[in-house]
């Protein structure tokens, strides 16, 4: 199997430290910082989900060169987050840009191409209608206001319920192609909700939406199966949010 990846790749950085006392300057918590936890963090996590569930699989990720990360301070006792520091960003983000002949072929050779799209950026609505063009199978998971001819291209869009508010007219006119991912309560296609198969209290969902995308695409081309791909997703997702920080699924998901 080939994967095509598209879309940003930062640090996510997880500083857990305790909090004992308020600062006497400032109505604001005192960490003291006790460990520090780094792993690839947007369209990098999904490529680490990707490998975790599916390890026999050629993956490539085209991503931006410069630098991005995410902090969060994080007190250690509760997992309560305190403060994320996001730095990176802005006008000198560097652009997906033209899509070379080798490009072209990388694209088209894949069997599928999963863009991550995270809306630095890094990608405009163009690269991503002429990406879909080019690609077998395109599945999208977006932080950005979509077009139709982005949806028309595309084979699956996921977006959490926030994202599909951001998009509801369009979504709700293309329900084939709409996957929302509603937390604890499940997913929801084709005006149908799926229920987690195993709802459990949430320590952490950072980057439970890349885990999603990663599981669910490579069940769906295993199997071409969008039900079973979702309630195995649902699992794998109900995995990982139960664990501290940007987490992988664990063995027994690996298909």
């Amino acid at each position: 199997m080939k994967i095509l990846v598209i879309g940003e790749l930062c640090v996510d950085r997880f500083v857990y430290g305790s909090i004992d006392r308020l600062c006497p300057e400032a109505p604001v918590p005192v960490i003291n910082p006790i460990e520090v936890k780094e792993n690839d963090g947007m369209a990098g996590n999904v490529v680490k989900n990707i490998e975790s569930v599916y390890p026999n699989c050629d993956i490539i990720h085209w991503h931006q060169q410069n630098k991005l990360s995410k902090t969060r301070y994080v007190e250690k006792k509760s997992n309560q987050m305190v403060l994320r520091v996001d730095e990176g960003e802005g006008d000198s983000m560097e652009s997906f840009g033209f899509i070379s002949p080798q490009r072209n072929n990388t694209i088209s050779e894949s069997d599928v191409v999963i863009i991550s799209d995270y809306n630095k950026n890094y990608l405009t609505n163009n690269d991503i209608v002429q990406i879909s063009k080019i690609s077998k199978f395109t599945i999208i998971d977006t932080k950005r206001k979509l077009t139709q001819e982005i949806v028309d291209n595309v084979d699956f869009v996921k977006v959490n319920q926030k994202e599909y508010l951001n998009n509801k007219e369009i979504a709700d006119k293309n329900r084939d192609k709409f996957i929302i991912t509603m937390g604890i309560d499940g997913v929801q296609y084709m005006s149908v909700t799926y229920p987690s198969p195993n709802p459990q209290e949430t320590i952490d969902v950072s980057g439970a939406g890349d885990t999603f995308v990663a599981s669910f695409t490579v069940k769906y081309l295993l199997t071409k199966d969008i039900v079973s791909s979702i309630d195995y997703a649902n699992s794998v997702c109900a995995n990982v949010v139960n664990k501290k920080g940007v987490s992988l699924p664990d063995k027994e998901f690996m298909l």
